[in-house]
């Protein structure tokens, strides 16, 4: 981004954090966060994987997800620590905007996790910056809720959600 194009530029920054309850344990969890994993459970899921070793979700993973309207983002996992399962994304839409997307999976019992996700959003343009200020609460509870859902009715069925 070449900031000269518009001197006044401020970027915008909006976090958004939430707790999912997920009925699996930690070891079941944390492998479905992946984008080849990832397409398994959550409907609609489209990804390009660009870069991987294991053909899995590992660190300095790259992949892509088509843009809805706006140029595809890229993804890079920039933090994968298997052992703590903790994942970190982060994600460049050109154009617009960057997002650090933070996922912690931990034992709330035997056979359920609290997934608390975390999203950082900041605005690299000014368009970056409309779509964070037209990002609602709703919008974001809506996404994560379904990504609950989904990932719970997986592990109890093995099918997809499909009712968005």
């Amino acid at each position: 981004m070449n900031k000269s194009k518009d001197p006044g530029f401020k970027a915008k920054r909006s976090i958004w954090n939430y707790r999912q309850a997920i009925n699996a344990a930690p070891g079941v969890v944390f492998p479905l966060l992946c984008p080849v994993r990832e397409a398994e459970w959550l409907d609609g899921w489209k990804y390009e994987m660009i870069y991987s070793k294991s053909s899995l979700a590992e660190e300095g993973c790259i992949f892509s997800t088509p843009g809805g309207g706006e140029e595809d983002t890229v993804w890079v996992i920039s933090r994968h620590d298997k052992e703590n399962h903790l994942i970190e994304f982060t994600r460049f839409t050109p154009d617009s905007r960057i997002c650090v997307l933070k996922v912690a999976v931990t034992p709330k019992g035997e056979t359920t996790s609290n997934v608390d996700i975390s999203y950082t959003y900041t605005g690299i343009t000014a368009n970056g910056n409309a779509w964070i200020d037209n990002f609602t609460e709703d919008n974001f509870l809506d996404a994560v809720k379904f990504w609950e859902r989904s990932m719970n009715h997986f592990l109890e069925t093995g099918e997809k959600y499909q009712t968005r």
